[in-house]
């Protein structure tokens, strides 16, 4: 979807997603400590983990991208640190369902016979 090589920083938890391009734009500023323009994805997950926005800056604005469920969750990371920061691949597994934490995509099977 982005870049191969893009980095991805989170704000872990939860994030009031009325805010839009401003609010959360002093997220990234004042409580990720992070340079907005860098060039790098910013997201951001709601209370009910349905709903992802992703903030980034984009040579002469502000881009403002939003993916919600309509079934299940995102498996959204918790931690007490102001920001975590992924690769585009581990964003891509987020956007799919996956933990970024276990980097397994699927769980190993065990058969003992083959009928």
């Amino acid at each position: 979807m982005f870049g191969q090589n893009i980095k991805v920083f989170l704000a872990p938890g939860i994030t009031d997603l009325r805010k839009s391009i401003n609010g959360l734009s002093i997220l990234v500023e004042n409580e990720m400590d992070l340079d907005l323009f860098s060039g790098y994805l910013f997201g951001f997950c709601n209370r009910n983990q349905t709903t992802i926005k992703l903030l980034y800056w984009d040579r002469n604005g502000f881009c403002l991208w939003m993916k919600r469920l309509e079934k299940e969750k995102f498996q959204w990371p918790k931690s007490d640190t102001q920001s975590i920061s992924i690769s585009s691949r581990e964003f891509s597994w987020l956007l799919d369902g996956l933990s970024i934490h276990q980097k397994k995509a699927h769980q190993t099977l065990q058969y003992q016979f083959v009928s």
